[in-house]
C-alpha cells in the first residue's frame, strides 16, 4: 500500500538453523499467529487507509502535489531501505523483541501523524512509521516460519495471505468511514487500540526465536549506501516536476540553505545521479564483503538464479503499477466525480474485495495449472482492468463504472500476488530462502515508492497541458487567468475543482464558474488517463517479466 508486501511466506533464516528460546504448545502457536497477523495487518491497513483520505489531508494541511506524493512514498521508501538490515537485527537480537520494538515505534509514530499540523510533521511521522513497519515485517515472517512445521506451516501462511487481503479490503472502507464520520486523523489513531492488542498477544503467546550465528561483522556501510541511494532516487522522481528535470525551475530550501534557480543543474537530476552512484557503491561493497566472508545485507549470488532475478524485476514493476493506480484514483474520485470520502472508499474496496476472493482460490488454481501460469493470468487481468478503466474514464462517468474494471483488476491482483512469491523463490536454495524473501520484499517496496513518484510526476506534468487545453475551449477566456488556474489545479492536486464547483455562479468567476469547474474536471480526467497509462506500462513490464519467468521454469 503499499500499502506492504502481500502474503509472503518467507523466512529470515532457514528453518533448520533457527534457534527457539521457547517452544509454544499446539494451541498457543495459533494464538501466536493471531498476534503476529494482527501486527502485520497494521502495516497493510496503513498502506490502504491513507490513500482514500489523502484528498481531505491535502485540503486540511494545504499540501501540494509533491507533499502528497511524499506522504505515500516516504513510508514505502524507508520500509524498503531498512528491510534487509532489520532481518539481520532480528536474527541476532531476537525476533519477538524486534517485533515489539517495531509495534511500539509504529503506534507512537501513528499518534504523531494524527497530531501533525503541517506537511513536514506528517511526512516525518510517516517516515517513522516506515521504520516501525520494517522492524515488524521480517520478525513476524521469521517467527511464523520457526514456529510452524509441515501442514501447519502451509495453513499458517494461507491464513496469513487471507488476513493481508482482508485488511486491504477493509482499509479503504475504514478510512472512508473514519474520515467522513470523524476526522482524517483517526486513520492513524486507529493503530493505537490495534497495537495494544498486538502487544498483549505478543507477551502472552509469541515465542522468542533467533537465527543461527551469521558471518562476522555488521554491514553498516551497506545500510548507509543502499538507504541513501534509494532515498535520493525516489526524491529525484518525486521532485522532478517541482524543481525541474534538467535545469532548476524553483528554489529548493533546506533549512537556511538554498539550491537556487541559477544553479546549472536541477536538484532532482543531481539526486538521481548521486543516488545511482550510491546504489552502485552498495553493489560493489556487498561483493567485497562476500569475498571476505563477512556479513552482508544482500546476497548477490542469488541473482545467478534466473527465476529469482526476473521474478524480482516482475515484482518491482507490478508493485509500481499497483501503487500508481492507488495514488491517482482517490484524487479523481473525490475531486472530479465529487464523491464523498466514504463513497470513494466503497469504489476502491471493489478492487480489494476482488483480490480477496481470487487470492483464496489461487492455490487451487495453481494445482490445476501451475504457479507461473496463475501469475500470468492474474497480471493479464490486471492489465485488462486498468486498460478498460483508462478507456472509460471521464469527468461525468458514474461511480459504478469505475468499480467494475476495478473488480477485474482486483481478481487479477489476488491471483498474481498469491503465487508470485513462491514462483520467485522456487529455485532459491533453502539455506538462502531468508535472504531471497527479504530481497523480494525490498523490490516490492522500492517498486511501490517509485510507482507513486512516477505517477505523481506524470500527473503534475500532464495537468499543465490538459487543464490549459480545456480552459482554452471556453470562448474568450483570458490566457493569463487560464495559466493561473492551471497552476492552482496542479498545486492543489485537483482540490480547486470542488471549490470552484461549490461557488457556482456566485463566486469570483461569475456566470463562467460552472464552465470553469467543468473544464478543470475534464482536464484532470484527461491527466488521470495519462497517469493510468503509467500504471498500465508498469504492469505490462511486469507481465513481460512473468513471461520470461514462465519460460525459464519450463526450460
Amino acid at each position: 500500500m503499499s500499502t506492504g508486501p502481500r502474503g509472503e511466506a518467507a523466512t529470515d533464516t532457514d528453518s533448520t538453523t533457527a534457534r527457539d528460546t521457547s517452544q509454544p504448545t499446539a494451541r498457543t502457536k495459533w494464538f501466536s499467529l493471531g498476534a503476529l497477523a494482527l501486527g502485520l495487518s497494521m502495516i497493510v491497513l496503513d498502506g490502504t487507509i491513507v490513500g482514500v483520505a489523502l484528498p481531505r489531508i491535502i485540503s486540511d494541511l494545504h499540501l501540494d502535489l509533491a507533499d502528497a506524493q511524499w506522504v505515500n512514498a516516504i513510508y514505502a521508501m524507508i520500509f524498503a531501505a531498512l528491510l534487509l538490515t532489520v532481518g539481520r537485527i532480528g536474527d541476532r537480537w531476537g525476533r519477538r523483541r524486534t517485533f515489539v520494538a517495531g509495534v511500539v515505534l509504529f503506534v507512537t509514530s501513528s499518534i504523531l501523524a494524527a497530531r501533525a499540523d503541517s506537511a513536514t510533521a506528517l511526512i516525518a511521522s510517516r517516515a517513522l512509521q516506515g521504520v516501525g513497519g520494517a522492524l515488524v515485517l521480517p520478525s513476524t515472517l521469521s517467527t511464523v516460519n520457526a514456529t510452524f512445521r509441515g501442514r501447519d506451516r502451509a495453513t499458517a501462511f494461507g491464513i496469513w495471505g487471507a488476513v493481508m487481503a482482508g485488511m486491504a479490503a477493509v482499509g479503504p472502507l475504514l478510512g472512508g468511514w473514519l474520515t467522513s464520520s470523524f476526522d482524517w486523523r483517526w486513520i492513524f489513531y486507529v493503530n493505537v487500540p490495534i497495537g495494544a492488542l498486538v502487544l498483549l498477544g505478543t507477551i502472552l503467546w509469541v515465542p522468542e526465536t533467533r537465527g543461527a550465528p551469521g558471518r562476522r561483522g555488521v554491514d553498516v556501510d551497506g545500510l548507509l549506501t543502499s538507504g541513501i541511494g534509494l532515498s535520493l532516487i525516489v526524491f529525484g522522481f518525486i521532485e522532478g516536476s517541482t524543481y525541474g528535470w534538467f535545469r532548476p525551475v524553483a528554489d529548493l530550501h533546506v533549512g537556511n540553505w538554498t539550491w537556487p534557480t541559477s544553479a546549472p543543474l536541477s536538484p532532482a537530476l543531481v539526486a538521481l545521479l548521486v543516488g545511482a552512484i550510491f546504489v552502485g557503491l552498495f553493489v560493489v561493497w556487498e561483493r567485497h564483503r562476500a569475498r571476505n566472508r563477512r556479513d552482508a545485507i544482500l546476497d548477490l549470488s542469488l541473482f545467478s538464479v534466473r527465476t529469482f532475478t526476473w521474478g524480482n524485476l516482475t515484482a518491482a514493476a507490478v508493485a509500481a503499477g499497483e501503487f500508481a493506480l492507488v495514488f491517482v484514483l482517490p484524487l479523481f474520485l473525490v475531486n472530479v466525480l465529487g464523491l464523498g470520502i466514504m463513497a470513494a472508499g466503497w469504489v476502491l474496496a471493489a478492487m480489494a474485495i476482488g483480490a480477496f476472493v481470487s487470492g483464496a482460490q489461487a492455490r487451487h488454481l495453481a494445482a490445476r495449472l501451475s504457479p507461473t501460469k496463475v501469475v500470468l493470468l492474474g497480471l493479464a487481468l490486471e492489465v485488462a482492468g486498468v486498460a478498460a478503466l483508462a478507456l472509460l474514464l471521464s469527468s461525468t462517468m458514474p461511480a459504478w463504472a469505475v468499480a467494475v474494471p476495478l473488480v477485474v483488476y482486483g481478481v487479477g491482483l489476488g491471483l498474481a500476488s498469491a503465487q508470485l512469491t513462491s514462483t520467485v523463490l522456487a529455485d532459491v536454495p533453502p539455506a538462502q530462502s531468508g535472504s531471497g524473501s527479504a530481497t523480494q520484499s525490498t523490490a516490492r517496496q522500492v517498486g511501490s515508492a517509485l510507482g507513486t513518484a512516477l505517477v505523481g510526476s506524470t500527473l503534475a506534468a500532464a495537468l499543465g497541458h490538459t487543464v490549459a487545453t480545456r480552459l482554452a475551449d471556453i470562448a474568450g477566456f483570458p490566457a493569463a487567468l487560464a495559466a493561473k488556474l492551471t497552476d492552482a489545479t496542479a498545486a492543489s492536486a485537483g482540490g480547486l475543482i470542488e471549490t470552484v464547483r461549490a461557488q457556482g455562479t456566485t463566486g469570483q468567476y461569475g456566470a463562467l464558474g460552472p464552465q470553469i469547474a467543468d473544464a478543470l474536471a475534464e482536464g484532470f480526467a484527461d491527466a488521470t488517463r495519462i497517469g493510468l497509462g503509467v500504471a498500465l506500462a508498469m504492469l505490462l513490464l511486469g507481465l513481460a517479466g512473468a513471461v520470461v519467468v514462465d519460460r525459464v521454469r519450463l526450460s
